[in-house]
C-alpha cells in the first residue's frame, strides 16, 4: 500500500466493469472512496464512471498482484469461479482487505447445494419436481440470477426443456410460485453480521429483475424474520464478505429461492437512496464489535429504481440485463426529472437505455414522481409505451403486508 490513508482518499479496486461493477464503483464514489476499475473490455459499462480505468485481463496473476498493493479494499464484481480464484489468491498474498468469501460462493453459485442448506436448517422453500404440480420453474443450478430460468406448464414443455439442457451437469426444477419477490443483504466478518433494509423485486417477463421498490412493503415482524433466516444462512456457510437472500411471499410465507454469496446489483443502490447507508463501505471499515447479529433499522425514504429501454419509437421497462449491452454508462443528475440516472443517452439518439432512481419521502410519493418522469420522457423524445398503465401504478396497495 502506498502512503497512510489519513492524508488522502482511500482507494477501492473494483475487479469487473459489467453490472456488479457498476454498483460497486456507484456506492463507493457516494462514500468517498477513490475508485479502480479493472475489466479487459475497455467499453465495459463502469468504464467511465471509475476514476481510473485499467484494461488488462485479471488472469495475469503478477500484473494484478501490482495493482492490489496500490488499494486499501478490493471488491470483486464478476462471477467467473477461475477468476475469482485467482483474485482471492492473489488478494491474501497481498494481505488487502476484500469483500468476497470463496468458501461461502462455491456453496451459493449451486442452487442444488443451497437448496440442501435450506431443507438442514428448516427454511421455507419451493418444492421440487415431482413432489409438486404444474406450473414449474425449470434453471440450471450453477447459473445466477435470471440466466436460464424458465415457467414451464407441462410435462412435455419440461421434458424438451431436460432435453435441451442436458449437457448441464443438474437442472433444477422446483413448484413456481405466486407472490412478491424480496431481498435482503448481510455481510458478515468474524462472526458479526449486519443487515440491511429489505427491498421488493419486480421481474420482467424473463424472470430479470427491472424495478427495485423501497421501502419494501414488509411488516415489521416479516422483516425481523427474513433477517434472522439471512443470519442462520450466513452462519451455515461460514460467511466472511457479503451475501443477498432472495425470497417470494406467499401463502404469508416468505419462501427462500436464492442466495448469493457475492456482491449484488442493483438492491444496494435502493438501499443507499432509502437509508443512506453503504453495505461495502461499512465492511471495507471493519463492522466493529457488538451483537452477533445486527439489525438497523434506519429512516426510509421512497425509492423506485427501475430499467428502460428505448428504440424504434417505444419505451419498455425491462430487466437489468439490458445495461450490460449499452457499452460505457455516464452518471448523470436531474434526468427528464429523475433524482439520477444511469445511462448511454444523448439527445437524438434512437436506440438508448437507462437506470433511473427517483427518490421521495414515501413510496407513494416517489410512485406519483415515477410517473412524471415517465410522462416527460415520453412527452419530450416523443415515444409510445404499450405497457405503461401496469407501469406507473404501484402494484403493492398491500401496504405492510402481515
Amino acid at each position: 500500500m502506498n502512503e497512510e490513508h489519513g492524508s488522502r482518499k482511500k482507494k477501492v479496486l473494483v475487479l469487473g466493469g459489467k453490472l456488479q461493477g457498476v454498483e460497486a464503483v456507484y456506492l463507493m464514489k457516494k462514500s468517498g472512496w477513490q475508485v479502480t476499475v479493472v475489466d479487459l473490455d475497455p467499453d465495459c459499462a463502469a468504464s467511465a464512471m471509475a476514476d481510473t480505468f485499467l484494461c488488462f485481463d485479471i488472469m495475469e496473476a503478477d500484473k494484478l498482484q501490482q495493482v492490489m498493493r496500490e488499494h486499501d479494499f478490493i471488491i470483486p464484481a464478476l462471477e467467473k469461479l477461475p477468476v475469482l480464484s485467482v483474485i482471492d489468491e492473489t488478494a491474501r498474498e497481498c494481505g488487502v482487505k476484500m469483500m468476497f468469501c470463496m468458501d461461502a460462493y462455491r456453496i451459493t453459485r449451486s442452487k442444488l447445494a443451497s437448496d440442501a442448506m435450506f431443507h438442514k436448517l428448516g427454511v421455507p422453500s419451493p418444492r421440487y419436481w415431482p413432489n409438486c404440480s404444474f406450473p414449474v420453474i425449470a434453471k440450471p443450478s450453477d447459473r445466477s440470477g435470471s440466466e436460464g430460468v424458465c415457467r414451464i406448464s407441462e410435462r412435455a414443455k419440461l421434458e424438451l426443456y431436460q432435453a435441451r439442457h442436458s449437457g448441464l451437469t443438474d437442472v433444477v426444477v422446483q413448484e413456481y410460485l405466486e407472490g412478491p419477490s424480496y431481498s435482503i443483504e448481510i455481510i458478515a466478518e468474524k462472526g458479526r453480521m449486519w443487515t440491511f433494509e429489505v427491498t421488493e423485486l419486480e421481474m420482467d417477463d424473463r424472470y430479470d429483475c427491472k424495478r427495485v421498490i423501497c421501502p419494501s412493503g414488509l411488516s415489521p415482524k416479516l422483516q425481523s424474520d427474513f433477517a434472522k433466516c439471512a443470519g442462520e444462512l450466513a452462519e451455515m456457510v461460514k460467511l466472511d464478505g457479503i451475501m443477498d437472500v432472495e425470497a417470494i411471499l406467499n401463502d404469508g410465507q416468505l419462501k427462500v429461492l436464492e442466495i448469493d454469496a457475492r456482491l449484488p446489483s442493483q438492491t444496494l443502490t435502493a438501499v443507499y437512496h432509502s437509508t443512506g447507508v453503504v453495505p461495502p463501505a461499512i465492511y471495507a471499515e471493519g463492522i466493529g464489535s457488538g451483537g452477533v447479529l445486527c439489525c438497523p433499522r434506519c429512516p426510509e425514504r421512497g425509492v423506485i429504481y427501475e430499467h428502460i429501454y428505448v428504440a424504434a419509437g417505444q419505451l419498455r421497462f425491462v430487466g437489468e440485463h439490458i445495461m450490460g449491452t449499452q457499452g460505457a454508462l455516464n452518471w448523470t443528475y436531474g434526468f427528464f426529472g429523475a433524482d439520477e440516472a444511469l445511462t448511454n443517452y444523448r439527445p437524438g439518439r434512437a436506440s438508448w437505455a437507462a437506470t433511473l432512481m427517483i427518490t421521495a419521502d414515501s413510496r407513494k410519493e416517489a410512485w406519483k414522481k415515477h410517473e412524471e418522469v415517465i410522462r416527460t420522457i415520453l412527452d419530450q423524445e416523443h415515444l409510445e409505451c404499450p405497457e405503461l398503465d401496469e407501469n406507473l401504478t404501484d402494484c403493492d396497495e398491500r401496504e405492510y403486508v402481515l
